[in-house]
């Protein structure tokens, strides 16, 4: 059996990984992520039809981006979850294609949408084995054409993982689950054209927008807008649970069931900014502090930690066999041979961080400084506007994106240790940590490095630059902004997209350009917008401020 997936930044060669995934994806995994997207595609064709009629299925709806999301780099590796969703895929679909048909509508004749999955798990990697829903299975044959389309689709996937994270706190909005049901049945018709998928790209980025705002929502009602905050990078004697990943309620649920047990409660990763949430760090004092660094580090940490691990979304790597007995995964994410909790009991998590030893002393480390969302820095705005026309502020540098674990990620460490200091480093998502405890010093009493959240908080960085443009009557491309991104994932391809649907220029990519744009796509992308790879820290910020 052989696969194809080249849809995050680390893939083998920087052309596709064909017999196992870098990020330790086999081939079995692989063809069944891609049978599911081709399920969902079926689903898809059916939704559409039945808007035409006005019939639609609120649960079909949650179901695309939850899947989407479930095929995400580093989220989920275990057949048997897939087997289920599958069958679950067809039964939506199957039960939205009745309504649509008593609604007097036409089902599209599609393989898709009459796909049987076969009953067995066996007999459904087989099915998977003949690629239906893979990178090379498309209707049309122009490379851009499909260069476009696999940029959509790996966008969509990074916007169904915020739309998903929004509805799991209650706030969904209708237009985006219309757009991945629009673009998930795109896949399937050719002869669209050209503009038609550049167009197609341009609205992923206007959805991702929406599914930011929305995701943002959702976390500032529940727990209030994020305040700087100091989070420690040590620990406390006592109890330990690290919790990883992006959910806030996932956080949040353990904090309630670990109160009062004389467990502390450590974030990893992407969680760090969950400190910065009021409702979250004021109210539960047993979250202490944050644990790890960088990604490339992950396994030694995870290695070492004396107590229970909670595995939840993604940006992950597969959990090691030497510590995997102290590991549980929730929600989406799935190992085989790793233990997975179903719902919010966290009662099994618990017990096991009370059997480990934990931390035997103190040891508090260092501190950094989180929460700087749209709030806290609109919150000082006035000072940021005097120090940018006294001239004390040079520059505002968003060095921002996913870590990874392939070498030339040390480039953004670098960069930001080389700037001017009379410049401003925003900052956002896992690609902070190859520098998030540098001392940078402050401007005025203004920070000099700031940490604006996760990735999904980009919606927060928009927000400002919008605001400063306003302050400065200017548009967003003319303030003293440049944006140097690292990508790893589909949230960055998400993120990206949003930033051309903006408009936004001049943007740095790297460490490598993904491997699914064409010369001719690239070309597009860099003649409107000015997109370009990193070269050295040097010769950027030489280029940058002359």
């Amino acid at each position: 059996m052989s696969m194809f997936c080249y849809q995050c930044e680390q893939t083998a060669q920087g052309k596709g990984c064909d017999k196992i995934g870098v990020c330790s994806k086999n081939d079995v995994t692989s063809n069944l992520q891609d049978l599911l997207v081709y399920a969902l595609r079926g689903l898809s064709l059916v939704a559409e039809a039945g808007r035409a009629k006005g019939v639609a299925d609120v649960e079909a709806d949650r179901h695309v981006p939850a899947m989407l999301f479930s095929t995400l780099t580093n989220v989920n590796f275990d057949p048997e979850r897939f087997q289920a969703w599958i069958g679950q895929t067809v039964k939506l679909r199957d039960a939205l294609a009745a309504k649509v048909k008593a609604a007097g509508g036409t089902i599209p004749a599609h393989a898709s949408v009459t796909f049987a999955p076969a009953a067995t798990l066996d007999g459904l990697v087989e099915q998977a084995s003949k690629g239906l829903g893979g990178m090379k299975d498309n209707p049309d044959t122009d490379p851009d054409i499909v260069s476009l389309q696999h940029m959509v689709l790996f966008g969509i996937k990074g916007i169904a993982a915020y739309a998903d994270h929004a509805r799991i706190l209650g706030v969904e909005n209708k237009e985006i689950y219309d757009y991945l049901h629009e673009a998930m049945a795109a896949a399937t018709k050719p002869g669209l054209g050209m503009d038609w998928w550049f167009d197609c790209c341009i609205r992923a980025g206007q959805a991702n927008l929406k599914a930011m705002e929305a995701l943002d929502k959702a976390n500032t009602d529940a727990y209030g807008h994020p305040k700087p905050t100091a989070v420690p990078l040590g620990h406390v004697k006592g109890k330990a649970i690290l919790i990883t990943g992006h959910d806030l309620k996932d956080l949040e649920e353990l904090l309630k069931q670990t109160e009062g047990k004389g467990i502390f409660v450590y974030t990893h990763g992407e969680m760090l900014p969950a400190h910065g949430y009021p409702k979250l760090k004021e109210k539960y004092p047993h979250l202490y502090g944050h644990y790890g660094t960088a990604w490339q580090n992950q396994q030694k940490e995870f290695a070492v930690f004396p107590g229970a691990i909670l595995f939840t979304t993604n940006c992950l790597m597969k959990p090691a066999a030497s510590y995997q007995d102290n590991v549980y995964t929730h929600g989406l994410v799935g190992f085989p041979g790793v233990k997975h909790v179903e719902g919010y009991d966290f009662s099994a998590v618990v017990a096991h961080a009370l059997k480990l030893p934990g931390f035997t002393e103190d040891a508090p480390g260092k501190q950094v400084l989180t929460g700087f969302a749209r709030n806290a820095v609109l919150g000082v705005a006035d000072k940021v506007i005097d120090a940018v026309k006294s001239g004390a502020i040079k520059r505002f540098f968003l060095v921002a994106g996913c870590d990874g674990a392939k070498p030339g990620r040390n480039y953004y460490t670098e960069f930001v240790e080389k700037l001017p200091k009379d410049t401003v480093v925003l900052t956002l998502a896992c690609g902070k940590f190859r520098f998030f405890d540098k001392d940078l010093g402050d401007i005025g009493g203004i920070p000099r490095l700031l940490d604006m959240g996760q990735c999904n908080d980009a919606y927060s960085a928009i927000q400002v630059a919008v605001a400063l443009a306003g302050a400065f009557n200017c548009g967003v491309n003319d303030l003293p902004l440049s944006l140097v991104l690292s990508w790893y994932e589909q949230k960055a391809v998400a993120i990206l997209l949003t930033l051309v649907a903006l408009g936004i220029k001049d943007v740095r990519l790297g460490p490598s350009l993904p491997a699914f744009v064409t010369p001719n796509v690239l070309k597009v992308l860099v003649e409107k917008l000015n997109i370009m790879p990193i070269t050295t820290p040097d010769e950027d910020i030489k280029a940058i401020l002359g």
